[in-house]
């Protein structure tokens, strides 16, 4: 018997704030331990919670652009269950009436060759809530310690439907919707930090048939890779269950990343096990349709639309633009750059290449970019006009990259500008060729790559302040 997948997730995303959900502490990442706190976060007795009118605000954002129904009226209640990272022994969250409800996400999955375009098709949301998150346990071998600095983050949860059957279409979701959620600002979806994890639903059932199979949860997801071999794995297991006769439990699972196997949790809880209830300090939230209409008036230009946009305004190459518009603090660079005066592929060609080689070196996102638009431009410049050449750009362009130095004045103080002088260049080239007899017959015996050694002694003589073209121009004269 044949089987297939069905798996829904459950995508937990910081949003991007000054403040916590329902206190004035400070929304910050690797503070010291617990010093992110309040009376509020602790649940002292007498505390009241104060709504987060900004994250409201960004999670109706984020419902506009997946296209869900904004309802009049929302809620807040109390998802009750006793956790070490959750203080009050509840969470606040929302059960029947969250603020988005339907929607969707347009997915690409991978193109079968390199000349067709990937299918494209729309996942099915069924709602987006807002919560507070909890705090973070770290396990040791004979105790745990919890750090509650996140707890009370505003914390969004995208519900999908069922819709999907393989991983490679689950990578394809996650991944248009943490370039939807940072393009828009809205979080940086940094999945090392926290910002983005989600639960994954996996069942399976014989091909064909319309009934769910049992469903298991995989909790707490920190990648995307890790979400899609924890599903190859899960649906191996099932259906290898259920080939030997097994049944499945209904329950929720851990992924183990390192050994890349799962381990039950607890059994699954259900909705009643939380004993829901409307959270007695906070009012209903009305959503009117003028306060609709001013966020809908300011939302930020979608990712499907700037990447149109890029094409046309600026004919850099589509893999460039699909780089580029995947974060928005490396479009922001790109555009400003380009509103400096420097020629888009150029500037695209310092993000795509050596910006790109410096972030998976130093094992970096985009948005902790540190050099600004500015220097960059006047890098570009620099090259443009001689005044340095492209190896000597490449060193600038690192320190740049770490310390965001004006790369003008960084050239000047370490007297990296291109030497000029023909007299000098021509004494050092003549010079090159009086100490390579060998590689000057090997040229004149037609092998042209003869020169290539000899620019290179020519750079090493002039520490890499000459111009290769001009290099080349006159060894090719001289010889």
């Amino acid at each position: 018997m044949e089987y297939e997948a069905v798996i829904g997730l459950e995508v937990h995303v910081q949003i991007r704030t000054k403040t916590k959900m329902f206190t004035s502490v400070e929304h910050k990442f690797a503070e010291p331990p617990n010093t992110l706190t309040d009376p509020v976060i602790w649940a002292f007795p007498g505390v009241l919670p104060v709504l987060n009118f900004e994250a409201i605000k960004r999670t109706i954002e984020l419902g506009l652009m997946l296209g869900c129904k904004i309802p009049e009226i929302t809620k807040w209640d109390r998802k009750n269950y006793f956790y070490p990272d959750s203080p009050k022994n509840y969470q606040l969250s929302q059960y029947d009436q969250p603020l988005c409800l339907g929607g969707g996400v347009e997915i690409e999955l991978p193109a079968k060759n390199a000349s067709e375009m990937g299918e494209h098709r729309i996942v099915r949301l069924t709602r987006i809530h807002l919560e507070e998150d909890v705090g973070k346990l770290t396990h040791f071998n004979s105790d745990s310690l919890v750090d509650y600095n996140r707890a009370g983050t505003p914390l969004m949860e995208i519900v999908s439907e069922p819709d999907m059957h393989s991983s490679e279409e689950v990578f394809a979701y996650l991944t248009s919707l943490k370039n939807t959620i940072s393009c828009a600002g809205i979080s940086d979806c940094d999945m090392e930090k926290g910002q983005m994890r989600c639960d994954v639903n996996v069942s399976v059932r014989p091909k064909g048939s319309k009934e769910f199979g049992v469903k298991v949860e995989m909790k707490n997801i920190n990648s995307i890779s890790n979400a899609r071999n924890s599903i190859d794995y899960e649906i191996k297991r099932q259906i290898d269950c259920l080939k030997n006769g097994g049944q499945i439990v209904q329950e929720t699972r851990r992924w183990d990343d390192n050994k890349e196997y799962s381990y039950a949790m607890r059994s699954k809880e259900d909705a009643q096990d939380y004993r829901y209830f409307p959270d007695p300090d906070l009012v209903p939230v009305y959503i009117s349709d003028e306060w609709l209409e001013s966020i809908r008036s300011k939302q930020p230009e979608f990712r499907t639309e700037k990447m149109k946009r890029y094409k046309e305004e600026y004919d850099i190459p589509e893999y460039d633009i699909d780089i580029i518009t995947g974060s928005k603090h490396l479009a922001d660079i790109f555009e400003a750059s380009v509103a400096l005066g420097s020629q888009p592929k150029k500037v695209s060609n310092w993000l795509m290449v050596e910006t790109m080689r410096l972030l998976k070196e130093k094992e970096m996102e985009p948005e902790d970019i540190r050099f600004s638009p500015e220097h960059l431009s006047r890098l570009i410049a620099l090259v443009d006009g001689k005044v340095i050449n492209s190896s000597v750009a490449k060193e600038v362009f690192q320190v740049m990259f770490e310390e965001d130095v004006d790369p003008e004045q960084y050239v000047e103080e370490k007297g990296l500008k291109t030497v000029n002088d023909e007299g000098a260049l021509r004494k050092v080239v003549e010079e090159v060729i009086a100490a390579n007899p060998q590689s000057v017959e090997d040229y004149h015996n037609g092998k042209e790559k003869a020169i290539g050694f000899l620019v290179g002694q020519t750079m090493k003589a002039m520490k890499g302040k000459a111009d290769p073209a001009s290099v080349n121009q006159m060894l090719k004269e001289l010889l």
